[in-house]
């Protein structure tokens, strides 16, 4: 960690509320870098008092913040209002750095100095912190570029590093969004410019346990299509993104009604496909045949098992089917 007299080229951002369980293994994961140069700036957006007791024992390492609930774009925004370094990186506070993290992108931010986004592969953990799996999205999406993050938006915000002055020239996350201000914030950085690259290393934990925020899926599903609809109302956009709308949209649609799926929300995610077809560059056979093969990939590349049975037989879904049968 930084010495109080050394200005920190990183400044590392943890947004907390009420996580007593997680917050001080993801404290101990950045204090524990293989990097020093840092500092720790841990925004508590109004938790109970167990948090703000588990955080006592690091009140010396840490920057400490306690605020007012407001959610977790403003407890970021807050961070970087006062952070030092050149660099900003997030971990949310049921998450965990590997050890190498820091040191791994500072490096690839020294040689590349025309980057101001870096982004990595994370490891699906278990509540316990278990390996499950590791996603390398660089596989499926080999450069990150304006047209690939709008087409494709392979986020976890744990796994970036931002340089502070892109952060700050756009404006920081949108207060209007509880889910989904991260990909709203990509989106407006790409647009402007800001170019990313891959770090094809793992380097962050995603703990999947029962409190998640993203098991909300009806709001992650409704606050993804309204960035998209944010974002394709511009009047500022590339011809070549503009041309993308559709297929976006489509493709959006089907990404929320398999999240829908895998929560359990068969009904809502039948209304989201259904809503696709509008966007589908098939015909409906085919887009139907699409919705499988799509779910199955995107099970895949997460290490989940897509259940067709299940799906096919969920009373929703053949009630959508049936109804395709009478109109069509």
């Amino acid at each position: 960690m930084s010495l109080a007299t050394e200005k920190p080229r990183v400044s590392v951002i943890i947004p907390v509320y009420n996580c007593p369980d997680y917050i001080g293994q993801a404290v101990e994961s950045v204090l524990n870098q293989t990097y020093c140069n840092f500092e720790l700036i841990v925004i508590n957006d109004g938790s109970r008092e167990e948090t703000h007791l588990k955080l006592q024992p690091y009140r010396e390492k840490i920057r400490y913040i306690y605020q007012e609930n407001q959610g977790v774009a403003a407890a970021r925004n807050r961070g970087i209002e006062i952070a030092q370094g050149e660099f900003v990186a997030f971990l949310d506070h049921d998450d965990f750095f590997l050890p190498n993290k820091l040191a791994l992108q500072v490096n690839c931010f020294d040689a590349q100095p025309e980057v101001g986004i870096l982004h990595t592969g994370w490891r699906r953990v278990n509540q316990l912190g278990e390996a499950i799996e590791d996603v390398k999205p660089w596989h499926r999406v080999p450069v990150l570029d304006l047209e690939n993050w709008v087409r494709w938006m392979p986020i976890l915000f744990s796994a970036m590093m931002f340089r502070r002055c892109w952060l700050e020239e756009v404006g920081g996350l949108d207060r209007e969004f509880k889910q989904a201000s991260d990909l709203d914030l990509v989106q407006r950085l790409a647009l402007m410019g800001c170019e990313t690259a891959w770090v094809p290393e793992v380097t962050v934990c995603y703990r999947e346990h029962s409190s998640n925020d993203s098991l909300n899926t009806p709001l992650q599903a409704l606050e993804s299509w309204r960035v998209r609809d944010r974002f394709f109302a511009r009047s500022d956009l590339p011809a070549g993104v503009r041309c993308l709308e559709r297929e976006c949209r489509y493709r959006t649609l089907v990404w929320v009604a398999w999240r829908l799926y895998c929560t359990g929300y068969f009904g809502e995610m039948v209304e989201y496909l259904e809503k696709s077809l509008t966007y589908s560059p098939y015909s409906l056979t085919k887009t139907v045949s699409d919705w499988v093969k799509t779910f199955a990939g995107y099970s895949g590349e997460s290490g989940y098992e897509l259940d067709a049975l299940r799906l096919s037989q969920s009373k929703p879904w053949q009630q959508m089917v049936s109804c395709f049968g009478s109109i069509y």
